[in-house]
């Protein structure tokens, strides 16, 4: 981590001069798309679609990277995994950035605090309030110990795979019950300090299993079928299946079971949304909904047994990258439609909450603060037009040739890790604008996909002669990003000899000048 003085800022506090509170309500693996608002069939969150429908629903939201780790870093810093250098699920203490959020929100005087799963670099004395959980283990301060164990317990028998019977245990054993009533203690605890809390919720990432009454709500032999199956496996390339060949070795039943595996998962999202709803009441009776600003999002997606695989893995499909962003609380409202056309970030969420708390945005933040856009203000479109994300560790793709075992994830039957060193080899970079979605490679391979015509991206269209002037606009929007998002804070003290001048304004880099037609640009 980097030290520093931060720049200046135009932010004000909210208004009337009250700072809001914040919640920062994260879910693991989840895509966009699954709830009645967005179209899906099953009506699998209402609480969080009428937040949504008083806000701002960002329907064109990205992760940065589609694993966990790396992309909650930039939920917390503001940079892509590039530059805060985090790359993978067990590197979080390599994090790189001058503030974070957290650090941040403290030194405006907030009381700060973490409920439910972290997977960062959060040490447990950087905040005020700390219940701690990963998927297996929850935090044991409430509840009844006893019983808790024996669930958890349970729970890792699963070994993080899809339960054919419901779970033998009530609602109140569950994470997503145990992390909103940490919540709720944070929130009667803060008195009438400001705070900001993350409460993230491990769920609905596997092991898919759900209890009564939410087993079978949307029972298996009702959901849709998939617009890419198994048989859409051979257009993806050898590291994809390579996966499915782990799937198999450590869960053979994986594709057998793909209707119980959504069912579960989709009941899952209803059982958060129930504890979301009692988070809610519990703010509406404290008497500070109307003071809290509610970021809702994901850390990334899942395949959902989209082209027979599960969980995450392999390159920047949408189902793995695309993800849900809303706001909720004072001033927020979509008044210009902002939510169905411009494209945001999950390194957008830390400098928007940097300056709805009044804060400055610290040296080093490469998202953009989405407060004029959340508010109805003015905002330059060409910001939003286009939004960039990261895959992969760098050097060479394993390939078929290779041979590498199976093995390498563990035991057979006993499960499989699904971010390895296959899965996750090589570099690929995204854009997306428009329609489009254009992914390069560190082989200069190419995918480019029209996604209103091919949403499960079968159909790659790069280098065909039709869409040569989309392909070049694409490539030269995909270059402007990789530029801007060169790290640029200080590595050593020779750098006081230059001073960086950072963006002033909500941290856009819009351009404000234009070359004329065939002149070049000069600012």
């Amino acid at each position: 981590m980097l030290q520093g003085a931060a720049r200046a800022t135009t932010s004000k506090p909210g208004a009337g001069g009250r700072r809001p509170n914040v919640i920062l309500l994260l879910t693991d693996q989840q895509p966009a798309g699954l709830t009645k608002r967005s179209g899906f069939p099953f009506d699998t969150m209402p609480t969080m679609d009428r937040l949504a429908g008083e806000g701002v629903d960002f329907r064109r939201a990205y992760c940065t990277m589609p694993a966990c780790t790396p992309s909650r870093t930039s939920m917390l810093t503001g940079r892509w995994p590039s530059a805060h250098r985090v790359r993978m699920n067990y590197q979080a203490d390599a994090a790189f950035y001058e503030k974070d959020v957290y650090q941040v929100a403290r030194e405006a005087g907030y009381r700060t605090g973490l409920a439910g799963k972290n997977h960062t670099y959060l040490k447990k004395d950087q905040v005020d309030f700390w219940r701690n959980y990963s998927h297996e283990v929850g935090d044991e301060t409430g509840g009844d110990k006893a019983q808790n164990a024996a669930y958890e317990k349970w729970l890792k028998e699963l070994s993080f795979n899809v339960s054919t019977k419901p779970t033998p245990f009530p609602v109140d054993v569950q994470f997503p019950y145990r992390i909103v009533s940490d919540a709720m203690d944070f929130i009667d605890q803060s008195g009438t300090q400001p705070f900001f809390l993350q409460v993230s919720i491990p769920e609905p990432h596997n092991p898919e299993q759900v209890p009564e009454p939410y087993w079978d709500m949307f029972p298996p032999a009702a959901l849709p079928e998939r617009g890419a199956g198994l048989e859409a496996l051979e257009k993806l390339g050898d590291r994809a299946r390579w996966l499915h060949r782990l799937e198999n070795y450590g869960y053979r039943d994986t594709e057998k079971n793909w209707r119980r595996y959504v069912s579960n998962y989709l009941g899952m999202l209803r059982l958060i949304d129930d504890q979301v709803k009692r988070l809610v009441g519990h703010l509406e009776a404290k008497g500070v909904l109307q003071d809290t600003i509610i970021v809702r999002v994901a850390d990334h997606g899942d395949y959902l047994m989209k082209y027979g695989l599960g969980r995450k893995g392999v390159g920047l499909p949408e189902t793995l990258v695309h993800i849900p962003m809303v706001w909720h609380g004072p001033g927020i409202h979509d008044r210009g439609k902002v939510g169905e056309t411009c494209f945001v970030s999950m390194a957008d969420v830390m400098p928007t909450l940097c300056e709805a708390m009044g804060a400055p945005i610290p040296r080093g933040i490469q998202g953009r603060s989405l407060l004029p856009l959340l508010r109805g203000e003015a905002y330059p479109e060409a910001e939003f037009r286009s939004i960039y994300a990261e895959a992969g560790l760098g050097g060479l793709y394993y390939e078929q040739s290779d041979n590498v075992p199976s093995s390498i994830a563990g035991k057979q039957g006993d499960g499989f890790d699904e971010l390895n060193m296959v899965t996750q080899s090589g570099n690929q970079k995204m854009v997306r604008m428009g329609k489009w979605k254009l992914i390069y490679d560190m082989m200069g391979y190419g995918q480019l996909y029209d996604l209103d015509r091919d949403p499960d991206e079968l159909t790659n269209l790069f280098n065909r002669p039709e869409v040569a002037a989309e392909q070049g606009t694409l490539l030269a929007e995909l270059l402007m990003w990789t530029i801007r998002n060169q790290d640029s804070l200080p590595t050593g003290p020779q750098f006081r000899k230059y001073q960086t001048k950072w963006p002033t304004q909500h941290n856009w880099y819009a351009p404000h000048r234009h070359a004329e037609p065939g002149m070049p640009f000069v600012p």
